[in-house]
């Protein structure tokens, strides 16, 4: 399905089709990239002239630059679940956004799982020690996870802001005691949790990060731009496996109801520019289920319940060689 919305010439279209008249002409080449600059040996990047507008930034990119286009992306096939893994290689299984829906994920053979977040509705803690004596029942050697805006309990600050609140957008979360969810991360006692933290498994260096641009008022989020970035300024370089739970702009970001590009500049730039790991999870955008790679990195979009919620994605298992020093 995905295929044919990623043609180069639906692309074109697509590009044309939202850009404002002239704009292909009216910006310089020093609008291409965003400005970069080298501090103590570390490249630095900076906040994007299209921060604020995704789609626009999106448009531009494409037309002045195909960045979004092949050959520089392509869409890929995920390795079947049936498919044997070649030796030498560690097999990670990839989900997200399973919202409390775990009991009809046929999960595939994998030595390494990755969840990317919205693992629950409301981030009750009823329902993550549900999702953790689901974890419990897989026999992956390890699992990874980070959380998503849906786990609300996990984010202290959206929590404290929360019940200070007159008006309770969400009701049943808002009268949780402090006590019952202060330290709720230490209910996921079957799995890595990762937040803005790194772990080393079979080699791999893999670094999770829940934050995504602003979407609703839900946990976890934050305006595009500076603060975003000074969150992807956290992720280290020499990361082989990038967890976020939103996507970065242009890679299976695309919510087809809005006609909108919905992916994080910075994130985009960071990963391109800087960290370029071997792999990069996210969900968030059910819509953009998928797996793309642009020649350094693969992308996941590993959203397992479709735009109605529904369970029917199937997990997505990538193959990498693991590191000798493992």
């Amino acid at each position: 399905m995905w295929r044919s919305r990623w043609d180069a010439g639906i692309l074109k279209a697509e590009a044309l089709a939202l850009l404002p008249c002239g704009l292909g002409m009216a910006f310089s080449q020093s609008h291409v990239m965003a400005s970069r600059r080298h501090q103590h040996g570390r490249l630095i990047i900076e906040v994007d002239e299209y921060s604020s507008n995704p789609t626009q930034a999106f448009t531009f990119y494409n037309i002045n630059q195909g960045r979004f286009q092949p050959p520089h992306v392509q869409m890929v096939d995920p390795v079947p679940h049936d498919a044997p893994k070649p030796p030498g290689y560690t097999r990670f299984v990839c989900v997200s956004d399973t919202h409390s829906r775990t009991d009809p994920i046929q999960m595939p053979y994998g030595d390494v799982l990755i969840h990317a977040g919205d693992f629950t509705e409301l981030g009750l803690p009823s329902e993550v020690k549900k999702f953790n004596e689901w974890l419990g029942s897989l026999p992956y050697e390890y699992k990874i996870v980070i959380a998503g805006n849906h786990e609300l309990t996990f984010d202290q600050e959206f929590m404290a802001d929360l019940i200070k609140q007159d008006f309770y957008y969400f009701p049943s979360v808002s009268k949780l005691k402090p006590e019952n969810y202060e330290n709720v991360q230490s209910l996921l006692t079957n799995c890595i949790y990762l937040q803005d933290s790194e772990v080393t498994v079979r080699g791999f260096r893999i670094y999770g990060s829940p934050w995504q641009p602003w979407f609703y008022g839900w946990g976890f989020n934050l305006p595009r731009g500076q603060a975003l970035l000074e969150k992807w300024n956290l992720i280290p370089e020499g990361v082989d496996i990038l967890i976020t739970h939103g996507p970065p702009l242009g890679f299976l970001d695309w919510v087809p109801k809005k006609m909108q590009r919905v992916g994080c500049v910075e994130l985009l730039n960071t990963v391109q520019r800087r960290v370029q790991p071997r792999l990069h999870v996210f969900g968030h955008i059910h819509e953009g289920y998928g797996v793309m790679a642009d020649g350094t990195t693969t992308y996941v979009n590993a959203s397992v319940c479709t735009v109605n919620y529904q369970p029917v994605n199937p997990p997505i298992v990538i193959d990498l060689p693991t590191p000798r020093n493992s």
